[in-house]
């Protein structure tokens, strides 16, 4: 009911969701036959809808790797995110989750619902990395040693300064960046891009994820996380869980498009970055996360909400949104 209700309220939404509902149907065609590709390609459906149907629209050979790439990093970041496990147990996780992926027995159980199975079944993810071409794999290798010491380091240390603040995002989003620019190139399919061009591109989605779910980290169980800046936040308030209360409404509000306006000084470098692409398909891939964050940080600006409650896009205006940048680059699966 409640999806018949929005198309109520939006008709124009009802076409573009019933393409984006035609796409799926489509990418789900094509996951391939082989148990350990099969469960990949389920589980990126499960862990994020979104980036399934722009990785699978990518050329196969480069997809597969792109796939295998966001389910390693997503598994690690699962063992970063649950705050159960103990700091001496995920440190040595972390710090040495690049060399499991070459385990095909290795598994981990932690995280909850899809993350939880992505976890315990992580070999089907491990047999299908041993399919990659070794480019590839280095690629992947050495993001997730990367990464893996840079969440280890911010396990204990906490986000004081804009520097921290970019430090922080560079490992676990910019870095996401970096590698993919490594898999285009090692398909022959792009030159590779400049390391801060393609840091930026991570950084402008990681701000924007970290701005829109202040209200559901600070209320994290057992223990919240919360990567926003000591030093742009305490102009504000003294202590950060106070702009959730609503007496300090006004001062929320302002740290808040602190914040918004601090995420867009990377729009410019991912302007560069995506001008500079070749594939159709890479040049689709990279923008629709990008028309996104520019709308989830145009809905977040001066909004309370973000300190209220969960404020995210209207599922229609992104299918909308994407759906033009799609048409206008003749995506076949549209």
């Amino acid at each position: 009911m409640g999806t018949l209700g929005a198309i109520l309220k939006h008709p124009d939404d009802f076409y573009p969701l019933l393409k984006l509902k035609m796409a799926m149907k489509h990418a789900e065609k094509q996951i391939p036959q082989q148990p350990h590709w099969g469960f990949c390609y389920t589980m990126l459906h499960k862990v994020s809808r979104s980036f399934a149907l722009v990785i699978q629209q990518l050329g196969p050979q480069l997809r597969d790797a792109v796939c295998v790439f966001y389910l390693v990093l997503r598994a690690l970041d699962t063992v970063e995110d649950d705050t159960s496990i103990a700091t001496d147990v995920k440190l040595p996780i972390l710090i040495s989750f690049h060399r499991h992926i070459y385990d095909c027995e290795w598994h981990f159980s932690c995280g909850t619902k899809d993350y939880k199975v992505l976890m315990d079944q992580f070999h089907h993810v491990s047999t299908a990395f041993s399919e990659l071409g070794k480019g590839h794999q280095g690629a992947i290798e050495e993001i997730t040693r990367r990464m893996g010491a840079g969440m280890a380091k911010f396990i204990s240390k906490e986000v004081e300064t804009i520097d921290d603040y970019d430090e922080y995002c560079h490992y676990v989003a910019g870095l996401v960046g970096l590698g993919l620019s490594k898999l285009f190139h090692a398909s022959q399919l792009e030159d590779l891009a400049p390391d801060d061009l393609s840091n930026s591109m991570g950084l402008f989605l990681q701000k924007t994820n970290i701005i829109r779910d202040y209200l559901e980290d600070i209320n994290e169980i057992p223990k919240c996380r919360m990567f926003w800046p000591r030093e742009i936040w305490s102009k504000y308030v003294n202590k950060l869980e106070d702009l959730k209360y609503e007496e300090n409404s006004v001062k929320a509000v302002q740290c808040l498009n602190d914040m918004v306006t601090n995420s867009l000084i990377h729009v410019n470098d991912c302007l560069k970055y995506m001008s500079a692409l070749q594939d159709p398909a890479i040049f689709r891939f990279c923008a629709i996360p990008q028309i996104m964050a520019i709308g989830t940080l145009a809905l977040c600006y001066n909004n309370i909400e973000v300190f209220r409650g969960v404020v995210k896009m209207r599922r229609g205006k992104i299918t909308t949104r994407t759906s033009f940048c799609l048409v206008n680059y003749n995506l076949n699966i549209l």
